[in-house]
């Protein structure tokens, strides 16, 4: 019986392409370091004569993409994702080499899927999308010319995961990792209590979450700890509204 293998748990997420052509070479990427889930966030061009030219080879890949209408539905079911970034500051998660992240990676791509997040190639990923990211990952490159074309972006990150499943692959967790949308379920739940119970008049509501969402990427929350918090969230929510009523009910005229 064949031992599963862990790069079939890998999704390479392209979001907003607007060149055809960088899809297909990062198909081709792809396929030469083993990695066959592509899924593609609104691409602008797609499928596309020039995509299939550039895959060279790696037409299986363009065809069995999956296209998404957002990085959420891209990333359903997902327990770890790793953003490229070519910014070192004002990153509000924490930033590794990909020689660094990689071995993470293959680490969580034993037992469950896991993705490799690429943004735009003009402008990279937005906040908002690596803030969707457990951990981000910056290529060491020249500081005076550090823009990498997106398909070599993909190479780069391909073959140092490659190099990482050559060196072994790491034990598993012992915990279950909540999926993507359980965990956005808890940023929604968590933004929406703060507004209520007045937390936000003294916060920056943006910034607060960005600290917010640093922080559970690194407590790696499981399933069950995610029920916890958004009953205390819950009963967070049940009893500021109590209290709302039993102050307009002694105070009628306020």
């Amino acid at each position: 019986m064949n031992k599963p293998n862990p790069l079939d748990n890998v999704r390479v997420v392209l979001s907003h392409t607007t060149h055809p052509g960088n899809i297909g070479a990062a198909a081709r990427a792809m396929k030469t370091m083993g990695l066959r889930r592509l899924y593609l966030v609104n691409p602008r061009f797609f499928p596309d004569a020039q995509a299939t030219a550039m895959a060279a080879g790696a037409d299986d890949i363009l065809e069995s993409a999956v296209v998404c209408a957002s990085i959420d539905e891209a990333l359903h079911g997902v327990v770890f994702t790793v953003a490229m970034t070519a910014r070192l500051r004002d990153i509000a998660i924490e930033v590794k080499t990909p020689r660094e992240a990689m071995p993470l990676v293959l680490q969580e791509a034993v037992a469950h899927p896991v993705a490799l997040l690429f943004g735009t190639e003009m402008s990279g990923l937005t906040n908002a999308e690596v803030g969707r990211a457990h951990l981000g990952v910056n290529i060491p490159a020249n500081p005076d010319f550090s823009s990498l074309n997106l398909a070599a972006a993909v190479q780069v990150m391909a073959y140092e995961l490659n190099v990482a499943r050559q060196a072994g692959v790491p034990a598993m967790r012992a915990v279950e990792p909540a999926p993507h949308e359980r965990v956005e379920g808890l940023y929604a739940h968590l933004e929406k209590t703060l507004h209520e119970i007045g937390f936000f008049t003294t916060q920056n509501p943006a910034r607060m979450m960005q600290r917010m969402r640093r922080l559970f990427a690194r407590a790696r929350l499981e399933d069950e700890e995610i029920n916890i918090l958004r009953g205390i969230l819950s009963v967070a929510t049940a009893y500021n509204a109590r209290l709302k009523k039993r102050y307009s009910e002694e105070h009628p005229d306020v």
